[in-house]
């Protein structure tokens, strides 16, 4: 028997077959739920962004990492949040919330380009009204977790540790 490694050197190398029309993917629902409200987190604190993604601060990704964690493991960029009410999210208010960002990051992400400077996404127009929903979905999530939404957002480091000892 031959045992390949499996290449993770792309983001979207790596799928699996389908369940309903919907990718089957070995990460549980609270590991999603972890890197979106990761991604949410960092996207809705503009103070973090300046201070840490603006000056380049490493162990906190930047912003197209943030998108990643939004969308990558869920699809968000393919269906709604809809889809995972009642295991990622708890009800239609949560994934509503969830979806109004996506479309919002997902729209500046396109007109700036994946590689754009921070600065480019900061200082776009709609920005500010993806910060708003940001915010709105992570107050939203966080509370209905039981977490305070006004602690400083983790490190990468620190979600991975977390993902690994839950």
């Amino acid at each position: 028997m031959t045992v390949q490694a499996q290449d993770s050197s792309s983001r979207r190398a790596r799928r699996s077959s389908t369940m309903g029309g919907m990718p089957v993917n070995d990460m549980p629902w609270w590991r999603w739920r972890s890197n979106v409200r990761s991604a949410l987190h960092m996207l809705s604190d503009p103070v973090f962004q300046q201070t840490h993604w603006l000056e380049g601060r490493p162990g906190y990704g930047d912003v197209t990492d943030a998108v990643y964690r939004l969308v990558e493991d869920t699809w968000l960029d393919h269906w709604s949040a809809e889809k995972y009410v009642g295991s990622v999210f708890r009800d239609a208010g949560e994934a509503a919330a969830v979806d109004a960002v996506v479309l919002r990051v997902l729209r500046i992400l396109h007109q700036v380009g994946a590689d754009a400077p921070v600065s480019a996404y900061l200082e776009h127009p709609a920005w500010p009204d993806a910060l708003q929903a940001a915010r709105a979905a992570h107050v939203l999530l966080a509370g209905n977790d039981g977490e305070d939404p006004d602690e400083p957002p983790k490190s990468l480091d620190v979600l991975a540790i977390m993902l690994r000892s839950a």
